[in-house]
């Protein structure tokens, strides 16, 4: 398929914003699409193993109001990239949440180059990554949206580690090298992230979505709502409360039939 880059634009709030392949271009793209298209696994928790094809990603994400994990989302973010001009080399990492190494190579990612200088770029992470590329020309903290994070050179896996700080704790969330990736590769991740028994997708239902001036998140029927600030924290007592955050709050068009669904499974 054709990238429609005007359609795209549209639907990350940036109509009529003239992106250019720089620095700031880059930021405004990954903040507006963590910002409007939502880290969501609904259907990997129905039981479907995404479709990665560009038309398929688009069909879903774009043209159809839904959200998408890592391998959905980094898609079509891949996809905007090439359509506006970034020189963006992929990357799976090996998520490893607080552990010492990481998991299975099934986290999709960019290193984007401009003027000589490498960011981190990554609209798929969900809640705890950033909402802006992250400098890997240093392994000082960098502060992104009232966050601190960092990349450090893991000596003994040869990956490079971002980090978050948590209160006084650097937390690692995925460690990346520069091994070259293969379409191949983006199917197996695909597989072990949506049917792998000791993959969270298929068991929980997972989502978060960027905002301005914080971040709302769910696990199964857990709402967390980070802003201003403050933290607010509730419980979905009904299928209607969840129907109502999935539409009002992550702006998602999901049907009747799928929020009864998903409230079967965490309900």
């Amino acid at each position: 398929m054709t990238f429609d880059k005007d359609t795209y634009l549209a639907r990350i709030g940036l109509a009529d914003i003239d992106i250019r392949p720089d620095a700031e271009g880059l930021a405004r793209l990954q903040v507006a699409q963590i910002g409007t298209i939502p880290f969501e696994n609904i259907d990997v928790l129905l039981g479907t193993v995404p479709d990665l094809a560009a038309g398929a990603v688009w069909r879903k994400t774009v043209a159809g109001g839904r959200g998408g994990y890592c391998l959905e989302l980094n898609r079509l973010f891949g996809d905007a990239l090439a359509a506006f001009g970034f020189e963006a080399e992929p990357v799976l990492g090996r998520v490893r949440m607080g552990a010492p190494s990481g998991g299975p190579r099934a986290h999709h990612a960019f290193v984007v180059t401009i003027d000589g200088r490498e960011w981190l770029a990554d609209t798929g992470f969900g809640g705890p990554g950033p909402r802006l590329p992250v400098d890997l020309s240093t392994e000082a903290p960098q502060t992104i949206a009232g966050e601190r994070f960092r990349v450090v050179r893991d000596a003994a896996s040869g990956e490079q580690v971002l980090q978050r700080l948590n209160g006084e704790t650097w937390f690692s969330l995925y460690g990346f090298d520069r091994v070259p990736v293969a379409p191949p590769d983006y199917h197996a991740a695909n597989v072990v992230c949506s049917r792998w028994e000791e993959s969270p997708f298929p068991q929980h239902l997972m989502m978060t979505v960027g905002r301005d001036d914080g971040r709302l998140s769910l696990f199964n029927r857990d709402v967390r709502n980070v802003r201003g600030g403050g933290i607010e924290e509730r419980t979905l007592a009904s299928e209607a409360e969840l129907a109502d955050l999935l539409v009002a709050s992550f702006g998602l068009r999901v049907d009747a039939s799928t929020v009864a669904r998903v409230w079967a499974k965490i309900g």
